[in-house]
């Protein structure tokens, strides 16, 4: 994790630049509606903010994905995976479906589970203003990247457990996820071979290294909340990532597959942590049609 680091810095920098402005909205089909730095928790906050794209000429109630950045829990931002997936995040919007990528607080900030309770939040905001921006509370979706598909995933697997210390205090909990898209998330934390490390990503996540407290590790791992009742999912792992060990992956769909829960792994041949390997044809069309199947 600690290289995914040192990976992300470049799209740090290029976030930087962009100051207020947005960087992806030129790769999105033409027409597309975004309404950007919304923030979604009545406060100043500038990790609390979100942008929307919004498909033209959209009719009716349109269905959602919730798409969370990855960064080691401490780093990018809302615009960072996009870059990389600009032809997945077009294919998206061109058939139908709004996205919505989301900011939230850094461990470096907040220990877990505030960047969850920020996730959570962000969603049950989009859930209470959908008749603003037009979206179908019945289709809502998370996809996220790295760290973020590790939040996708907690969002995903705990929503039906109903954790009040995973929601903001007064926030709704109402919500439902219809499916989740995962890539290379983290799955099992203690699995990190510097899980003893309390100075590593996902030491920092915690406050303490994650074979010093099980405890919190196992109350932050995706896998503890596996049940029959989860949504489907998509995981999509490289190959070849020194950062996110594969088998995170693998053990996350085998435990799906323990309770039966639709789900379908795909390796990618080759592939290392992040970048446009997984804008590739295949994958984007096993991404696409997963979220049209399921959001139908």
């Amino acid at each position: 994790m600690k290289k995914s680091i040192l990976n992300f810095c470049f799209f740090i920098i290029a976030s930087a630049c962009y100051s207020q402005s947005n960087p992806n909205i030129q790769f999105f089909p033409a027409g597309t509606i975004l309404k950007g730095n919304i923030p979604y928790n009545n406060d100043t906050d500038q990790k609390h903010l979100l942008d929307l794209y919004l498909p033209k000429n959209a009719k009716g109630k349109i269905p959602l994905v919730i798409l969370i950045h990855g960064g080691a829990w401490l780093s990018n931002d809302k615009y960072a995976d996009m870059g990389y997936m600009t032809k997945t995040m077009a294919e998206i919007v061109s058939n139908g479906i709004a996205i919505a990528s989301i900011d939230y607080r850094f461990s470096t900030a907040a220990i877990f589970p505030a960047n969850l309770q920020d996730c959570n939040r962000a969603i049950s905001f989009l859930y209470d203003n959908a008749e603003k921006y037009g979206f179908d509370t019945k289709r809502f979706a998370v996809m996220g990247f790295s760290a973020g598909g590790h939040l996708a995933n907690m969002v995903g697997l705990s929503k039906n457990n109903n954790i009040s210390n995973f929601f903001m205090k007064g926030s709704s909990t109402v919500f439902s996820i219809k499916a989740v898209v995962d890539f290379y998330g983290p799955a099992e934390l203690v699995l990190f071979p510097t899980a003893d490390d309390a100075k590593s990503p996902e030491g920092l996540l915690l406050g303490a290294a994650p074979l010093a407290r099980p405890d919190l590790a196992k109350i932050a791992s995706p896998i503890t909340y596996v049940d029959k009742n989860d949504p489907p999912f998509i995981i999509i792992q490289g190959e070849k990532d020194e950062s996110v060990d594969p088998k995170q992956s693998k053990l996350l769909s085998a435990w799906l597959n323990t309770v039966g829960v639709q789900n379908e792994l795909i390796i990618v041949k080759g592939a290392p942590h992040y970048g446009v390997m997984f804008d590739a044809d295949e994958v984007r069309s096993k991404v696409v049609s997963f979220l049209k199947l399921q959001l139908k």
